[in-house]
């Protein structure tokens, strides 16, 4: 009885022991349970309550129906290296009621035959209109196609960082594809997208563009183009070779630059672009003037004689610190600025003289050849096309031609004058180099010339080209 009755706690404490074992986990999960309920119930409650997530959805579907009706997938033919036709595709958008189409200039380079289809799967022949290497901005035009939609833009207004954005193309050939981002940064310089003329000022965003987006238009959160797709930053693999897909950095030409660019070439198929006159040092000048200002600027090395800068004031040793309300701290994003306007504008300069602020305004002039190149008539014939030629009679001689150069592959050798470009007289260097790029020298085209032959002083017709550069936005 004693061994019993000494047994009888222990065995009560193991058995509440097991039982515990087994109904404090059931109850603890009973206990979770409910509070995932009340949770669940409460969120429930959150999202049928406030439609804010649906207020979203419904201004993004409404961006989508607006704005897709404006853009265009773009198919491409045109010859490779060896001279068979390949397809490539990319994108546009409508600029006006009369058919012009947005692209850029990479996307239709030496296209000899170009497609466009609408949103409604209209598929329409395009004429190339004209192309600006320089700032990788191309038109075209469709005609016979009835009603066309083009986009909003907005014109006069300036992006700030952290918008909200959207971009639209043709993704790897997805065509009609809709990316949402945000405004990253403003007046960025990608080597990538500004091959020639070395006009920056991009807008960089996270909307995810890959190869195919190229000239698709990049709207705002009312569905307004505020720039166009151009370019990607390629990441790079560990043997350096590039990596075309999307990274969360991507770059679109401002609208400010394509309205400049494409109302001329619709106009009168060329391009000309404001000048200001000045040579400007190396490096952006650091200002801290006993409290009065402190930032960055542009100080004046030289003002050129006679230029429209020198007429309207400004001297030697001025810092430009803005130009038409815009704070300039690069030469690339000064020069996009000036470049994003036509002869004849005016614009106000804001620079800092004598530890004060002074606005200067500038009639601008007309980019002169060797600046929009960066390179002298004579440099520009070398480095292009591997030739050295002057001035002749009504003429250009060629003087030198490089081994293995297009100007070689062009049959091109030395004493030859070169007559006409595509059927216009060229007189001088300045005017055979600006013929050149105007019929599509820098985006690949061939160019058709008239050469005297300097041994039996016949004229025949030569072609010359050169391969063109390539944007990784595709």
């Amino acid at each position: 009885m004693r061994r019993f009755v000494s047994f009888g706690p222990a065995l009560v404490v193991l058995l509440t022991s097991a039982v515990a074992v087994f109904a404090i986990p059931e109850a603890v999960r009973r206990i979770g349970a409910a509070n995932t309920a009340v949770q669940i119930d409460l969120a429930r409650q959150t999202l049928d309550t406030d439609d804010i997530l649906d207020r979203i959805s419904r201004a993004t579907r409404a961006i989508a129906e607006l704005v897709e009706p404006s853009v265009v997938h773009i198919e491409v033919v045109a010859p490779n290296e060896d001279g068979r036709p390949v397809s490539s595709n990319g994108s546009g958008w409508l600029y006006d009621a009369e058919g012009n189409i947005v692209t850029n200039a990479h996307v239709v380079r030496n296209a000899v035959r170009v497609n466009t289809q609408f949103h409604d799967g209209r598929v329409v022949a395009a004429q190339v209109v004209g192309t600006d290497p320089f700032t990788d901005i191309a038109v075209l035009r469709v005609s016979g196609v009835g009603e066309v939609f083009p986009a909003r833009r907005a014109t006069g207004e300036r992006p700030s960082r952290g918008d909200r954005v959207y971009a639209f193309g043709s993704p790897f050939g997805f065509k009609f594809s809709m990316a949402e981002g945000i405004i990253s940064a403003l007046g960025r310089s990608p080597p990538s997208a500004s091959e020639f003329g070395g006009f920056t000022n991009f807008i960089q965003t996270d909307a995810a563009v890959n190869p195919g987006n190229s000239g698709g238009p990049l709207v705002d959160s009312r569905g307004r183009v505020i720039g166009m797709n151009v370019a990607i930053a390629n990441a790079r693999t560990t043997r350096g070779v590039n990596e075309g897909q999307s990274a969360g950095i991507s770059f679109a030409i401002p609208l400010a630059m394509i309205e400049s660019v494409a109302d001329q070439i619709i106009r009168t198929g060329e391009v000309s672009r404001g000048y200001l006159g000045v040579l400007f040092a190396e490096a952006p000048q650091w200002i801290d003037s006993r409290g009065k200002y402190t930032g960055v600027g542009l100080r004046v090395r030289n003002v050129t004689a006679d230029g429209p800068a020198e007429r309207a004031g400004m001297l030697s040793g001025d810092v430009v610190v803005s130009i038409a309300g815009e704070a300039v701290a690069e030469m690339g994003r000064l020069r996009s600025i000036i470049g994003s306007y036509r002869p004849g504008d005016r614009v106000l300069v804001s620079v800092w003289r004598n530890d004060d602020f002074k606005d200067i305004e500038v009639t601008l002039g007309r980019m002169p050849f060797e600046v929009l190149t960066r390179l002298r008539p004579t440099d520009f014939l070398q480095e292009m096309l591997g030739m050295v030629a002057t001035d002749a009679a009504g003429s250009v001689r060629i003087r030198f031609v490089a081994e293995g150069s297009p100007a070689q592959e062009a049959r091109l050798t030395p004493g030859d004058e070169i007559v006409s470009v595509a059927g216009r007289p060229v007189a001088s260097l300045e005017a055979l180099a600006e013929s050149l790029v105007r019929e599509g020298l820098l985006t690949g085209g061939l160019v058709r010339l008239s050469v005297r032959s300097s041994s039996s002083n016949e004229l025949r017709e030569v072609g010359v080209r050169i391969e063109p550069y390539r944007s990784p936005g595709g």
